[in-house]
């Protein structure tokens, strides 16, 4: 029996090849964030017959069971990654969309110090910096 299959047994649900498809993608180490149409269009371009709303209904199971974690960056545009249990923040492109993770101790540090001076303790939090390149054109404020 596979990884795959292990792990979907694992979290309660069926076998099937669209499932099985889409978790080898996520496992894949070229893959960190996705989203919904680009997980249909590599599959389409690896010519598996599965369709848009079998793509969708498979990655919000995933995100049910806990096995992928879901982003909306952009307010609207939802990204997944396969879930971890090592923290990471996020910085977001604004002109390419690109993602990228990072972890900065200090950051981390410095969170929990705020909040413990404010009287509470973190149980969960997301960072996400939207950047663009240091040598990117500023758009004019009008």
């Amino acid at each position: 029996m596979t990884i795959q299959n292990q792990e979907l047994k694992k979290v309660g649900l069926k076998v099937t090849l669209p499932r099985v498809k889409i978790l080898q993608m996520f496992e894949n180490d070229d893959v960190a964030h996705i989203s919904a149409e680009e997980v249909y269009k590599q599959l389409q371009e690896a010519g598996e017959d599965v369709g848009l709303a079998t793509v969708y209904r498979v990655l919000t199971q995933f995100e049910a069971a806990g096995l992928i974690t879901k982003h909306n960056f952009d307010g609207n545009h939802a990204i997944y990654e396969l879930a971890s249990d090592d923290h990471h923040d996020h910085m977001v492109d604004v002109q390419s969309g690109e993602v990228i993770e990072f972890v900065d101790p200090v950051i981390e540090s410095r969170q929990h110090e705020i909040a413990k001076e404010h009287g509470y303790e973190i149980v969960d939090h997301s960072l996400v910096l939207y950047v663009q390149p240091l040598n990117a054109k500023k758009e004019p404020k009008v």
